[in-house]
């Protein structure tokens, strides 16, 4: 299937790009995996960046703008479907109790302070309001006057902060709506379709690989919020929100709530027939369903904010995924692709900002109009420079413990000739890999890379991913132009689980500048135990990925009939184990590696287990074209010294190998021979 345009993801703000760019003339498809289970739906749709204190700077400047554009966005949008968008001009009224008192109305003075004059945007179908105010409009209430404007406050209530700019939509009717425009001005709504990669070539997005087929287009939207990191290396993260509602009933005690309150975390949307209360943030990846704490906590917050509600009926609880982002900025424009756009990580702010993020996407786009505000999101400002505390360490360098052992600079020229190491049709010198996990830190990774004098470094790319200890940084730590990347698949049970993860890390290397690499390290390890690689899961991944164009490491077992097996569907290597990972307990499968390496057509890496360079020397003299050590190295107490040995070690099993080992006899031989002596 071919599309002027695929957008991938079908939640507020992929439908607002899509209508936006339908309306200009383009011709749009939207892929969306579950149309219910965007955050859209799970929002309280508060359109608030006075109430949230979004800082001064550009991401005030772009929601200020968004905001104002709402009202002319929701019209347009209500008459192209005659849907109700229930947007409300409302305000909202953000209480202060006692202990927090004195830091909210400092934090509101500075706040509120006037800001330099933003420019106007330029976008021929929606006017994004260059008249806009250029500060914040807040009232302080003292708390006669909030209680009077507000009843059924807290006691504890002694004052607040309106922001009469502030305003609300019903985020579910708003979603509905969104739908249904999309489909009545043409856009085509693919619901049910998982987007599992994507294709690229020379910088070009080529297709999306789907769970219906390869779907291509001319250019690529993602917009897939907290699930853009299962396509994308970008840092976005769900952050976990629980939210509850209850009833209002017919006979209130009091006036029902008119406004959305905005208290100390909690807030409270009134609707029509009931009060939205939220929301949690919770950091737990993708965990589904409400909590008891959860909800207690909210049920705690709100009745001590509006104390009535205590008699309301609970009418349901919910939760969502935001999209969040280190510095909880979105994610627009540009990516390392020419033909992919990025509209992603909104965090909390997805509905206000989807009529802005829409025009400024559809500009990109159509028009070639990048407007500076976009250069503030850009996803390259997550891409820091590489450490300069530690240097990258050279033949010269020195070791914290003194010089490094005294190499000859003229070395003689040996009677030998090795044959350079080709792996997947890519030539190295070194055929020493080393890893990056374990180290206690990024300097001792950096300096033990260095020593090493390796030319390819494996990354998990699941640590990597979600910032486990130790990976923070990994990207921005080594110069990429120098070291090869070979991504692995750690952490992955299944081989389902290895083909996402694999498709990931060719866009992290591609991401760090390596756009032809394809390779991946597969591991396939569901025993949590011994960390024993699965032959079938292995096999089965590997199947796929070489049909996607992967060159494939795998990491196995020492069986040389899945070493065989694996050749055969076209594994650029084999990579048997020598012992269990981490281990250290040294080559414990001697035999079967002899096998492997005497019928392999492909390179063989001794991989795991090898725990001091006796033993990787011993390994490079069976015949083995290449190692990958990690443990002996990081958990040295020396770790730079420790992988310069090991590369010692690599070049002297290998020089041993190609020079050959002397026979095995039962019996001594004199190192001088008797003839020719003078005896008595």
């Amino acid at each position: 299937m071919t599309s002027e345009t695929v957008i991938i993801g079908g939640g507020v703000i992929g439908l607002a790009i899509a209508i936006e760019l339908k309306l200009r003339g383009a011709s749009v498809t939207v892929l969306c995996r579950d149309f219910q289970a965007a955050a859209t739906h799970a929002a309280a749709g508060m359109l608030a960046p006075d109430a949230e204190k979004i800082p001064n700077g550009a991401m005030r400047s772009l929601c200020w703008r968004s905001r104002a554009l709402y009202p002319d966005w929701t019209r347009k949008l209500e008459e192209l479907t005659s849907l109700n968008t229930g947007y409300r001009p409302c305000g909202i009224l953000a209480p202060v109790f006692e202990e927090s008192r004195g830091t909210e109305e400092k934090e509101e003075v500075l706040s509120c302070a006037p800001v330099s004059p933003r420019p106007a945007l330029w976008v021929p179908a929606i006017d994004l309001c260059p008249s806009a105010s250029e500060e914040s409009s807040a009232y302080w209430l003292d708390k006669e006057a909030i209680h009077q404007y507000q009843p059924g406050l807290g006691a504890e209530v002694v004052g607040g902060w309106w922001y009469p700019e502030d305003a609300q939509v019903d985020n579910k009717a708003l979603a509905h709506l969104l739908r249904t425009a999309a489909e009545s001005v043409g856009v085509k709504l693919k619901d049910g379709i998982t987007v599992e990669g994507f294709l690229q070539q020379q910088g070009q997005v080529v297709g999306v690989q789907t769970n219906a087929g390869i779907i291509r287009a001319a250019h690529y939207v993602l917009a897939s919020g907290a699930w853009s990191n299962e396509l994308l290396p970008v840092p976005v993260r769900p952050r976990k929100g629980q939210m509850l509602s209850v009833r209002i009933p017919e006979f209130a005690p009091e006036l029902p709530l008119k406004r959305v309150l905005f208290g100390q975390d909690i807030y409270i949307v009134p609707r029509s027939d009931r009060l939205v209360i939220g929301a949690t943030s919770e950091d737990v990846g993708f965990i589904a369903n409400n909590t008891p704490e959860g909800i207690q906590t909210l049920l705690q917050a709100a009745i001590r904010l509006y104390p009535q509600l205590k008699h309301y009926p609970i009418q349901e609880f919910w939760w969502g995924f935001r999209p969040a982002t280190p510095d909880e900025l979105p994610i627009l424009g540009s990516s390392h692709c020419q033909n992919l756009t990025l509209a992603t990580g909104h965090y909390r702010n997805g509905i206000l900002l989807a009529p802005v993020t829409a025009a400024l996407i559809a500009d990109f786009i159509l028009e070639q109009k990048s407007h500076p505000l976009l250069a503030n999101f850009h996803y390259s400002r997550f891409q820091s420079k590489p450490f300069t505390s530690t240097p990258m360490l050279t033949h010269s360098a020195n070791f914290s413990n003194g010089n490094r052992p005294a190499i000859l600079p003229q070395q003689p020229q040996l009677p030998i000739q090795d044959s350079p190491l080709i792996i997947a049709g890519k030539t190295f010198q070194s055929r020493l890999m080393t890893g990056t996990g374990k180290y206690r830190s990024i300097e001792e990774m950096q300096q033990s890379v260095a020593a090493s004098d390796c030319q390819i470094v494996t990354v998990a790319v699941r640590r990597v991913q979600t910032k486990a200890p130790g990976h923070e940084g990994l990207a921005e730590a080594l110069d990429w132009t120098k070291i090869w990347m070979l991504p692995n698949t750690a952490g992955c049970q299944t081989a389902e689980e290895a083909i996402r993860v694999a498709r990931l890390g060719r866009e992290m290397a591609k991401l760090l500048g390596q756009e032809d690499n394809n390779f991946i390290k597969l591991e396939v390890i569901p025993d949590l135990k011994y960390l024993l690689p699965d032959p079938i899961g292995t096999l089965q991944a590997a199947e796929q990925l070489v049909k996607e164009g992967f060159a494939v490491l795998p990491y196995i077992n020492a069986d040389p009939m899945l070493a065989k097996r694996l050749e055969e569907v076209g594994c650029a290597t084999v990579m048997p184990l020598a012992s269990p990972i981490g281990s250290g307990q040294g080559l414990k499968t001697t035999a079967n590696i002899q096998i492997i390496i005497e019928n392999a057509g492909v390179p063989v890496v001794v991989d795991a287990g090898i725990g001091s360079p006796s033993e990787a020397a011993q390994a490079m003299e069976l015949g083995a074209d290449v190692l990958l050590i990690n443990s002996a190295i990081a958990l040295s107490p020396n770790p730079p010294v420790m992988a310069r040995a090991m590369n010692l070690a690599t070049v002297a099993g290998r020089l041993a190998y190609l020079a050959g080992r002397m026979p095995i006899k039962d019996y001594a031989s004199p190192s001088s021979p008797l003839t020719g002596t003078i005896t008595s």
